[in-house]
């Protein structure tokens, strides 16, 4: 099975940086921004399977950054990291198209969980995509 390959968008570097080095030791690819700017702009470089995006930054907010990244990509799964009471905010980010959102703070092996199943549910979906019925439509 493929690594998979994880962007992580967080302004608080620091945090960003610990999270980065725990899920590399997990075996997985990682890129980290510290914002949306960097995020889109990371989005048309590399084909990502799953997004970690804070939505409070600085510049472009997570939100904003959400939607060009699923106008571009609309396979990608997104995990949003919201924090400051906002949980509307993190149900507002499902209704655009992200897989879940976690609150901050966040505890590693919650948000890992929820990456490894971002990014099992990218791989079904790929594989319902290039099955060998794709484009028949269903048969029962």
């Amino acid at each position: 099975m493929k690594k998979a390959k994880i962007l992580l968008v967080d302004d608080e570097v620091a945090f960003a940086n610990n999270i980065a080095k725990l899920i590399t030791k997990r075996g997985y690819d990682i890129i980290t921004v510290y914002n949306g700017e960097s995020a889109v702009q990371a989005v048309d470089e590399y084909d990502f399977d799953v997004i970690v995006l804070d939505l409070k930054m600085p510049g472009m907010d997570g939100m904003d950054a959400l939607k060009l990244i699923k106008g571009k990509k609309p396979g990608v799964e997104v995990i949003i990291l919201t924090g400051h009471g906002s949980f509307e905010s993190g149900i507002d980010g499902m209704q655009l198209g992200a897989f879940d959102f976690i609150m901050k703070p966040v505890r590693f092996e919650e948000l890992y969980e929820k990456i490894r199943q971002a990014y099992q549910r990218k791989l079904i979906l790929e594989e319902k995509d290039q099955g060998p019925e794709a484009g028949e439509g269903e048969k029962k």
